[in-house]
């Protein structure tokens, strides 16, 4: 048999797996139990920070970072991603917030909302109004399985959407589409498109793992490149939050969260913002929406100054209705 050396131990590591068992390791190459080159080679690699003891003689194979160049000779210096925020059907003009937030290539944006009052209408608003950059769209409900085979085509109610939008171009000159559909209900990041506008909508979570939304975020975010990812969370009515709480805020860079305010209308309030032209967070807008998709009647509101945001109002020992702002809690701005 010849001679083990470190220099063959290292080319078997590249081709073993990243995470492996040391004696299923030794078996796979004929090493003898008791060569001690095998056990000296694998502590020297650990010091040198290659390898990584895990438990039960379990090893894993560490692909340490080169550092980053920062100011290198002729660094790009990239402007803010030109994305387009939904708009009011009637005025066509997008939510006024979209002036004073910053979108910058990589950052991951995130709609929580409670269910049936706008979460998918503003994704698939986004999708339109950037229809021209050819974005990416995975949607738990966008797709269905086609009888017993491998195929998918899209929903009824998603097309009924996409039709309701009709100042948007879905298709190309020759009939294609210009966004992509994936029917894609997990391992978001492996599916995410590089460089790309990518919708998810939306993500959902095992009820007790609701804390691994943060890996999830971190794993697109990590895989969007230069484009900008779009992820649509549930929310429980009057949470700061979407489902997962803090741990869903993690990663994100524009946190967009949505309530019910009145039968009729919703009311969206800016949560995390990492960058902004003026104060934005705490923001909050009102919209309604026609035939799943034509959002109306968007408008900034703030809290009533009558009731305090709380619907009602103090009368003698008792309280009675706001009439100010309806019950709602909120007036227009």
């Amino acid at each position: 048999m010849a001679e083990l050396t470190r220099t063959k131990i290292e080319d078997w590591l590249k081709v073993e797996e990243p995470e492996f068992d040391i004696e299923t390791f030794r078996k796979k190459h004929g090493i003898d139990p008791e060569s001690s080159v095998l056990y000296v080679t694998f502590n020297r690699l650990i010091i040198e920070k290659k390898l990584k003891r895990l438990n039960r003689g379990k090893y894993k194979q560490v692909k340490l970072a080169k550092p980053v160049r920062v100011f290198d000779k002729g660094r790009e210096r990239r402007p803010p991603f030109q994305l387009i925020f939904p708009k009011d059907f009637n005025t066509g003009m997008e939510f006024p917030f979209a002036e004073d937030i910053v979108i910058r290539e990589g950052d991951l944006i995130s709609i929580g909302g409670v269910s049936n009052f706008g979460k998918t209408a503003l994704a698939v608003n986004i999708c339109g109004e950037n229809i021209d950059k050819n974005p990416d769209l995975m949607g738990n409900e966008y797709t269905t399985r086609v009888g017993d085979t491998d195929e998918y085509e899209p929903t009824p109610r998603f097309l009924n959407r996409l039709d309701a939008m009709t100042w948007i171009k879905w298709t190309n000159d020759d009939g294609s589409d210009k966004f992509t559909l994936w029917p894609v209900r997990d391992d978001y990041a492996e599916h995410i498109v590089k460089d790309k506008i990518n919708i998810i909508d939306w993500i959902n979570l095992d009820a007790n793992k609701l804390y691994g939304i943060s890996e999830v975020e971190e794993g697109i975010k990590a895989e969007v490149g230069r484009g900008v990812a779009i992820v649509v969370l549930q929310k429980g009515a009057g949470s700061e939050a979407a489902r997962g709480g803090q741990f869903s805020k993690d990663f994100v860079d524009c946190e967009l969260l949505i309530d019910k305010l009145t039968e009729w209308e919703s009311i969206l309030t800016i949560g995390k913002v990492k960058e902004s032209i003026r104060p934005v967070m705490g923001r909050t807008f009102a919209f309604g929406i026609v035939s799943g998709a034509k959002l109306i009647n968007v408008r900034e509101i703030v809290k009533c100054p009558t009731c305090y945001g709380k619907g009602w109002k103090k009368s003698g020992n008792t309280s009675i209705p706001c009439e100010d702002c309806k019950r709602t809690g909120y007036i227009d701005k």
